[in-house]
């Protein structure tokens, strides 16, 4: 078999070749899938090659439909690092290098120079502040999204005019009187569910319930409450170890922004003309608002980013919330259609501010260009949403499919990124999980198992574990079910015991995750998460309707104890290392 030269891949100073820390670079190559029986990195010192030069073995660490992805780290010595790749299969050795490809009988370690090959790749220095930092903490937590409108009612009196009786139907104009009191309120629930940290989706004054179009980034909305509210949440949480991230939605502003009214007013002789994006004056909002808004929506302006006097009014009110209030971060709205270099001093900022703040960016597709450790810590994992509900709603993928499509999701990123990616099945903008299930309790917690057993943080939309259902916006924008009796309580303690595994399970938040290919199959899936020092824990998951055998890889300690069972029928111990999972079923083993 010769390799196919076409299918291999490396670019040095991205996600295949990066830091990991001050002394550690990881080195990554992309090969045809089942093309390559071996890979070895050719590394030294820059200075003294080719004298320096060792071989490391590359391990397969991640592969998708097309592509196997190659992986080893290396400490460079002198924190400079040349190298280059020898693959090999059964009839050729190949070595590549910016030079190109240049093929090689002999596959053992050369001895003279001239065995070697032509050029190398290089990792020019690792600079200390090149290394992309993210905040340790957010490995460690469960998220909990929090619709504030539609959360708990906590203070009457703060409630709009028109406000309907909990429980309603909502509509896109409609509230109901949820309210930071609320929140507050509920905070030894969220405590008891196992819930480490919030996010709450806009709390800035707009005159719309779900608050994205924002009057005045400097006032809490009155219907919520006002800066003492703010204050009592975040302190009542920090004391319970439960962080608060807040929803920055610098892309637009709201029609009724004091900036963008006197723009309406006074047209080009406005002093914040140039704070928007307006194409002629004077300002029209019908058929099409002729500036730009986020999807076309007059009500929703947006902002000119680029303009000085808009960027230092944002950054302010960036730190302003976090220096006051101390909150632990922020979700940034639309962030794919706002400049990177306004996301750039705003990472500055926020971090000058408070380095352990969680920057996270709302993008739905591959993000790469955001996460180099200059812009954000991470972004919304809507690529591992669709593929949780292609492998159990629309079972357009099996399990070779699934792993597949994760694997490769898995490679876009470096690790310091994979460990605090934001993992949802859910959220304000789309329908609810179990109702895109159909009610299908049993793959409803498949689902919520692999959240919460993947590699990143899992967030859970409010409701889901009492067994909220809603359909697209705004009827996934229900008002919380407090009732004890209308709750799901079997689910909520299935979802706590979940988030207690979690937590107590290291290798759930810090392992990598490992595929068993040869038993990702049809409706069987078994991966694992591994510690460095080898310490791991396997899921495995059957998603059909017919029993699967699964075999458990060896433990040096015997057969592997059952840490949770999922599912309606029972999972039993494993009998020679082999189990049998039933129908719609999961286990989790040490």
């Amino acid at each position: 078999m010769t390799i196919s030269r076409e299918a291999v891949h490396h670019r040095p100073k991205s996600e295949y070749a990066y830091a990991l820390d001050e002394s550690t670079v990881h080195v990554r190559l992309r090969t045809k899938r089942d093309d390559v029986g071996r890979c070895r990195l050719l590394h030294g010192d820059k200075y003294d090659w080719p004298a320096s030069k060792e071989f490391a073995p590359m391990r397969r660490v991640h592969a998708d439909e097309r592509f196997d992805y190659w992986q080893v780290a290396v400490e460079p010595e002198y924190r400079r690092l040349c190298y280059a790749f020898l693959l090999e299969d059964d009839d050729e050795g190949l070595w590549w290098t910016e030079e190109g490809f240049e093929s090689r009988s002999e596959t053992e370690l050369p001895t003279a120079g001239t065995d070697y090959p032509r050029g190398y790749f290089e990792y020019p220095y690792v600079h200390p502040v090149d290394v992309p930092e993210t905040p340790e903490w957010v490995a460690d937590a469960v998220f909990y999204q929090i619709f504030p409108e539609r959360f708990a009612k906590g203070d009457p009196a703060r409630d709009p005019d028109d406000v309907e009786e909990w429980g309603g139907t909502p509509t896109r104009d409609n509230f109901f009187g949820g309210d930071l009191r609320g929140i507050v309120e509920k905070l030894d629930y969220l405590e008891e569910l196992g819930v480490t940290a919030l996010y709450l989706t806009p709390i800035f004054e707009s005159p719309s319930n779900h608050k994205y179009n924002t009057t005045d980034y400097k006032r809490i909305d009155p219907h919520f409450g006002d800066e003492e509210a703010l204050r009592e949440l975040v302190e009542s949480a920090h004391d319970r170890g439960i962080r608060v991230m807040l929803d920055a939605v610098f892309n637009h502003c709201g029609r009724s922004f004091e900036p963008f009214q006197d723009v309406v007013d006074n047209g080009a002789d406005s002093p914040y003309a140039d704070w928007f994006h307006v194409r002629e004056f004077p300002i029209e909002f019908e058929p099409r608002p002729n500036y730009d808004a986020f999807a076309f929506e007059a009500y929703m302006p947006k902002l000119n980013t680029a303009n000085p006097e808009v960027e230092e009014y944002l950054l302010e009110v960036a730190a302003y919330w976090i220096e006051e209030f101390d909150v632990d971060g922020w979700r940034l709205d639309v962030a794919n259609e706002v400049d990177h270099e306004f996301w750039r001093e705003l990472r500055r900022e926020v971090k000058a501010t408070k380095p352990e703040a969680y920057i996270l960016g709302e993008i739905w597709h591959d993000s790469r260009p955001w996460l180099q450790g200059d812009q954000f810590d991470a972004v919304m994992n809507y690529p591992f949403t669709d593929a949780v509900h292609a492998f159990l709603t629309e079972k357009s993928i099996d399990a070779t499919g699934f792993a597949d499509r994760v694997g490769g999701q898995l490679v876009r990123y470096p690790e310091q990124v994979n460990r605090v990616l934001f993992n949802l099945l859910g959220s304000h903008d789309t329908p609810r999980l179990l109702t895109r299930l159909d009610g299908d309790a049993a793959a409803f917690r498949l689902a919520l198992t692999l959240l919460l057993t993947y590699r990143g943080t899992p967030c859970l939309y409010y409701g889901d574990e009492v067994g909220m259902e809603g359909g697209e916006d705004p009827d996934c924008r229900r008002p919380m079910i407090w009732d004890r009796d209308e709750q799901d309580r079997e689910l909520r303690g299935f979802v706590r015991d979940l988030i207690d595994l979690r937590t107590d399970e290291r290798a759930l938040r810090r392992g990598r995750l490992r595929f068993d290919r040869e038993q990702c199959d049809g409706d069987r899936l078994v991966y694992r998460r591994v510690l460095p020092e080898g310490e791991d824990v396997v899921v495995t998951l059957n998603r059909g309707r017919e029993p699967v055998a699964v075999e458990l890889p060896a433990d040096e300690a015997g057969d592997r104890e059952l840490l949770l069972g999922v599912g309606d029928g029972e999972v039993r111990p494993p009998t020679d290392g082999t189990v049998e999972l039933p129908p719609t079923s999961a286990g989790i083993w040490r």
